[in-house]
């Protein structure tokens, strides 16, 4: 029996029933997309979420074929009515599998510094979040569960230093 020939470009139909088939077959990665905002006295914004326990950095998952960036901006729409312009990437983390779940792509975008009316206005607006809270960095390292805490503290440190870090599980590697 002769091995099946590999389709070309030169027969598209051919070809992309190729191209499908592999894409069917590869890993697909769950990604985080979530955003570091202060608000005039250097305080940070975390929320509430209802669906797990501890507090978080706004921003969610990512839904199929939705760029990172578009994501949080999104899910900052969706939940606090909130429009930000992204001022670039502090954090990307590979986060291990854990639990019932598997691994996850983790971005954290720098959202800048709201203005203090911006902030005091901020309340939940979908039923995923029960409060929003603007507090020191050293408060938001109690409040935040560990590989949050780890991946927040990287991104506060990437901030100042102006350059973006990979991370694993919260851990710089690069």
């Amino acid at each position: 029996m002769r091995p099946t020939k590999t389709p070309t470009p030169a027969d598209p139909d051919a070809w992309n029933a190729y191209l499908a088939e592999g894409n069917a077959k590869q890993a697909r990665k769950r990604v985080a997309a979530d955003v570091l905002l202060r608000d005039p006295a250097g305080h940070v914004l975390l929320v509430n979420p209802t669906y797990k326990p501890g507090w978080d950095l706004p921003g969610g998952m990512a839904e199929a074929n939705e760029p990172p960036e578009d994501a949080v901006r999104r899910e900052l729409i969706e939940e606090l009515d909130l429009g930000v312009v992204l001022r670039g990437l502090l954090v990307v983390d590979w986060v291990a599998p854990h639990g019932p779940w598997d691994d996850q792509i983790a971005f954290v975008f720098d959202g800048g510094t709201l203005d203090q009316d911006q902030a005091d206005r901020l309340r939940p607006r979908d039923d995923e979040l029960s409060d929003v809270a603007f507090v020191t960095p050293d408060e938001a390292g109690v409040r935040l569960r560990d590989r949050m805490r780890r991946r927040f503290e990287e991104a506060v440190r990437a901030l100042e230093t102006g350059r973006p870090l990979y991370l694993r599980d919260g851990v710089p590697v690069m």
